[in-house]
């Protein structure tokens, strides 16, 4: 295991740039997650495309473009199979590609299972991304993750800033707190609630403020479960593609995880639990 890196805390003079990435990448995410279509499909791509090599400059700095280009093969697979409707078989390919990935990248990666796991950590997000928009209300599903992601995170960093105290995890997140962690879930809840009192939602107030609770919950693991991995390879971030930011993957850690939650959601929802 290479040697953790030493921690970062949050640099207060790049907020502005911070801000400014966000309002960029914020608004064209919604706007293509509430469209649909072939621009969602081309969007989701890209952002597996760069996921991979982010991971691949993790996992095998020494020659990272062979398990990117694998990773990112094998995930689009199954994102494209899924789009056409084929779910059972997008699922089933994770598995083969996960497999097909580990062997292409054989000698390269520091383990050849690393392309694997990237393939088995990238391809459930992506695959849900495509599935939740395309269940009916989809946009309102894909506006309600989107919303409860940030809260969580929003929430956490605010609560976590002001009140401080015991840290959550300190070995692989330091800067994280107790406090914080109970702020994310309280405004992940909060906004799962409000979204349940839109007219054109159909999702009941208890319903909705549950699975608020559980993307909140889910959105803070991931966020977590990618510290563990910048620990595990000895980097600060997974790249440096947004300004303020780092990593594509250091900002949607969390999503990654609360949409696994969300589809398991709606999934639970069309079998009539409302």
């Amino acid at each position: 295991m290479t040697s953790s890196p030493p921690v970062k805390r949050f640099d207060w003079s790049n907020l502005g740039l911070r801000v400014a990435s966000a309002a960029v990448i914020g608004p064209a995410a919604l706007a293509a997650a509430w469209f649909g279509g072939w621009p969602y499909l081309v969007l989701i791509a890209i952002g597996v495309a760069l996921l991979a090599i982010e991971w691949g400059g993790m996992t095998a700095p020494v020659a990272p473009t062979r398990v990117a280009a694998v990773v990112a093969a094998a995930v689009l697979i199954s994102v494209f199979i899924g789009y056409r409707g084929d779910y059972g078989w997008a699922w089933g390919a994770i598995g083969l590609t996960a497999a097909g990935a580990a062997v292409v990248a054989r000698g390269v990666a520091e383990r050849p299972t690393d392309a694997a796991f990237g393939v088995l950590y990238i391809a459930p997000a992506a695959l849900c991304l495509v599935w939740l928009r395309q269940t009916d209300q989809g946009a309102w599903w894909m506006m309600m993750l989107f919303a409860a992601t940030w809260a969580a995170d929003i929430g956490a960093f605010a609560v976590g800033s002001t009140l401080k105290g015991p840290k959550l995890w300190p070995r692989f997140s330091p800067n994280k707190t107790w406090s914080g962690f109970v702020g994310g879930l309280a405004a992940a809840t909060a906004v799962g609630a409000i979204m349940a009192s839109l007219p054109a939602f159909r999702l009941n107030l208890l319903a909705a403020a549950f699975i608020g609770f559980a993307v909140g919950l889910a959105t803070m693991a991931g966020d977590l479960w990618e510290s563990a991995i910048k620990r595990r390879f000895g980097v600060k971030d997974s790249g440096d593609l947004i300004p303020g930011h780092g990593g594509l993957l250091d900002r949607v850690d969390g999503l990654m995880f609360a949409v696994v939650v969300m589809a398991a959601a709606r999934l639970a929802n069309q079998w009539g639990w409302h």
